[in-house]
């Protein structure tokens, strides 16, 4: 199995992640845990896997000085058109994580890495790059896709047969990530080098709910709610997927 790239599928993934709710919470909730704890001075952002840079134009608009790294080059040029409608500049760089440590010289104080992992064909070596890659002082955003959530959903549709066989990796040309993470085997991967200082559930209801209710529900009730409940203890865990704020050992 290899790295998954989405040279091919950059529209789709528009559409599909952030075409509605479940889009708009997973950045409220990734943006709502940065804001409680980045400082107000400027920082060095690198965000890796970058997608269409909606994370990147958020804190370039808060001042920071970002680059965007990106493998698949439909979804950096949508981003760099989104930058641009902005009017915020920013460095892009066209490479996979395996090459960004041959190409940058310093350090970041912020490093993003979200919804990366659980597309890499082995999502533990990409940590030490992280850990390398960010400043001794500096802040590891991880958000990933939830082996557990995934586990909890395949009950709820009674799917019993594929919990059985363990068969948890999407169709290659789905958005269904190929490898999901279990939390407790990345906690101690991330031990020898990371201290997590806050973990939070994306989406820890929204994608449970019946699909009639989900219809009715309001978009600023559903932002309120799942902001709320991101960090219960009963209901982090079963966010689709989980961010991890983490501070280098």
């Amino acid at each position: 199995m290899s790295d998954r790239h989405f040279d091919e599928l950059a529209t789709r993934f528009a559409e599909k992640i952030y075409g509605g709710a479940k889009g708009t919470i997973r950045l409220a909730v990734l943006q709502t845990d940065l804001a409680e704890v980045l400082p107000e001075r400027p920082l060095r952002v690198l965000d890796i896997g970058a997608g269409l840079g909606h994370m990147a134009l958020w804190l370039a608009e808060r001042g920071h000085q970002v680059t965007l790294a990106e493998p698949a080059e439909p979804m950096l040029a949508g981003a760099r058109e989104r930058f641009a409608a902005a009017g915020q500049q920013a460095t892009f760089i066209l490479a996979p994580w395996q090459e960004l440590l041959g190409q940058l010289t310093q350090p970041y104080d912020l490093v993003l890495c979200h919804a990366v992992l659980e597309w890499l064909a082995e999502p533990h070596a990409i940590l030490p790059v992280l850990h390398q890659l960010t400043t001794p002082g500096g802040w590891l955003s991880l958000a990933f896709y939830n082996k557990d959530a995934l586990i909890y959903r395949n009950l709820l549709k009674g799917h019993f047969r594929k919990l059985r066989k363990q068969q948890f990796a999407g169709e290659r040309q789905s958005l269904t990530p190929q490898r999901p993470l279990d939390p407790r085997e990345l906690a101690l991967q991330l031990a020898h080098d990371w201290q997590v200082e806050s973990t939070s559930g994306v989406r820890v209801f929204h994608d449970y709910m019946p699909a009639e209710f989900q219809a009715k529900a309001e978009l600023h009730d559903l932002l309120e709610m799942e902001l709320t409940y991101r960090r219960h203890p009963s209901f982090a865990g079963l966010g689709r997927y989980l961010h991890w704020i983490c501070r280098p050992l």
